[in-house]
């Protein structure tokens, strides 16, 4: 009995890191089926409207290394504890606000607070389990959180802005955020000790402005053009705060970031994949949302309720499935399998027609998104976090993430940029409106389905198979 406790401890704290790091990706998308509502009741622009998306996207990718790298030099629960404040009063500020400038600056600190939650939950939970079996599992439940959390955000936002208001999308973050503080100091072990070293602060300054460009040129670039001379300008000053930082990492004798951690091979081919992941995964998720709100005339709530069955496989997948084949089969296997499962996944939405209906031409390509997306998320963390040393797990998890996050938003800039165009085309040469905007999304859907086999190939090719894997694949059949 009591050797049962301790474990059923760290799964307690597991889940409520969880629900924090839930509470940061639901409200990447939740916001999204309320802007209309926010639009005009705070008197948006069309222009002005995207920045209460881009701003805490903006924060959110500029600071997770240095979050994570802060996680690694405080404490990964103090930190994480910080996180979650700091995005709660944001999340109050955003619902009690009555002018755009407020909300915005407000989107603005809950980025900041997400980008400090995510950069080092990743850590906390590492640290709570160490046995293979544990851990493949616990992976598993957090990769349904990150993956699955979005699609459950537009079905809660459209709940919340048709029953109530556009202010309680934010202000349900209330009393999660209370409680899961609560819960992290009662539950969630503190680091034993805070990790020797001092904080790079030159390193950390370049690299947050390259991040906060280089998002900032993505995440507008549709709107001012990709060849403008503004966002060309903002992308060469991106790259030159990179050029500084990589010297200053060079030359300093404690890096924010030791270029050295680029050689753990599983990390640096992980965060690869996340990126063409990642740009796959927005264009299942936003792309197919727009196909059937478009095209097939779904309001925001049917869409929502349309993701169910891929989050309910996808759940079935990431809870049992995907960490008996990581026992039975190492990481490599299983990643590569769940990658070419979400690609044919998004073909099949290439060829979603003008009338389609959701049995035949929806519900077949989300089971196998859910089933691809259940498989390999798994794989994908464990390949990233499992060869870094204890003191630098949360910057292991920054960098992960931070590929997650700059592949989501190169990713959609790319498909629609790629969608817009292929419209553009298909209008000029007379053919009807929506069967030009379905044409539009076909294109993006075969863009995205590319992204997915290529980072299948990676997996494939470049992952190394890690001790542990094996151990824990030895272990499985004895």
């Amino acid at each position: 009995m009591t050797a049962n406790a301790p474990a059923r401890h760290d799964w307690l704290a597991f889940y409520v890191l969880c629900m924090g790091v839930l509470m940061i990706v639901l409200d990447t998308t939740i916001v999204n089926v309320a802007l209309p509502s926010i639009k005009a009741d705070l008197g948006f622009s069309e222009t002005a409207l995207a920045w209460v998306v881009n701003a805490y996207m903006l924060t959110y990718g500029g600071f997770l290394l240095l979050a994570g790298r802060l996680g690694d030099l405080l404490g990964h629960r103090r930190v994480f504890l910080i996180g979650i404040a700091a995005f709660t009063l944001a999340s109050l500020v955003c619902g009690l606000a009555t002018s755009r400038g407020l909300l915005v600056a407000a989107r603005a600190a809950q980025g900041l607070g997400g980008a400090v939650v995510s950069a080092v939950a990743l850590s906390l939970i590492m640290d709570l389990f160490t046995e293979a079996g544990d851990r493949a599992r616990a992976m598993g439940i957090y990769g349904f959180v990150c993956a699955g959390g979005g699609s459950i955000g537009v079905l809660l936002g459209g709940l919340l802005t048709s029953a109530l208001s556009w202010h309680w999308i934010f202000l349900v973050n209330l009393p999660i955020g209370v409680a899961v503080a609560l819960a992290t100091l009662r539950l969630v072990p503190g680091t034993r000790k805070p990790y020797e070293g001092r904080l790079d602060l030159a390193g950390a300054i370049t690299v947050t402005l390259a991040l906060t460009l280089a998002t900032y040129a993505t995440v507008n670039g549709n709107e001012a053009g990709w060849t403008s001379p503004h966002t060309l300008g903002v992308l060469a000053a991106a790259l030159a705060m990179l050029a500084i930082f990589i010297t200053v990492e060079m030359r300093v004798r404690t890096p924010l970031i030791p270029l050295g951690l680029f050689r753990h091979r599983n990390l640096s081919v992980a965060s690869l994949i996340g990126v063409l992941w990642c740009a796959a995964m927005f264009a299942w998720f936003f792309l197919s949302a727009l196909y059937m709100q478009q095209v097939l005339g779904y309001d925001p709530f049917r869409v929502g309720l349309a993701f169910l069955p891929a989050n309910l496989v996808m759940a079935a997948c990431s809870v049992g499935l995907s960490a008996r084949l990581v026992m039975r089969f190492g990481i490599r296997l299983p990643l590569t399998a769940g990658l070419a499962i979400a690609a044919a996944g998004l073909a099949l939405f290439a060829r979603a027609p003008l009338d389609g209906r959701f049995v035949v031409d929806v519900l077949p390509a989300m089971t196998l998104l859910g089933l691809g997306a259940g498989i390999a998320f798994n794989p994908v963390l464990l390949a990233a976090m499992g060869d870094v040393a204890p003191d630098q797990s949360g910057l292991a998890s920054g960098v992960v993430n931070t590929a997650f996050m700059m592949g989501g938003a190169l990713g959609l800039a790319v498909l629609a940029s790629l969608a817009a165009a292929r419209t553009g085309t298909l209008q000029a040469s007379g053919g009807p409106a929506l069967a030009a905007l379905n044409g539009g999304y076909h294109l993006a859907f075969v863009a995205g389905a590319c992204f997915a086999a290529a980072a299948a190939l990676a997996g494939a090719t470049a992952l190394r198979p890690q001790p542990a894997a094996r151990e824990a694949t030895l272990g499985a059949g004895e």
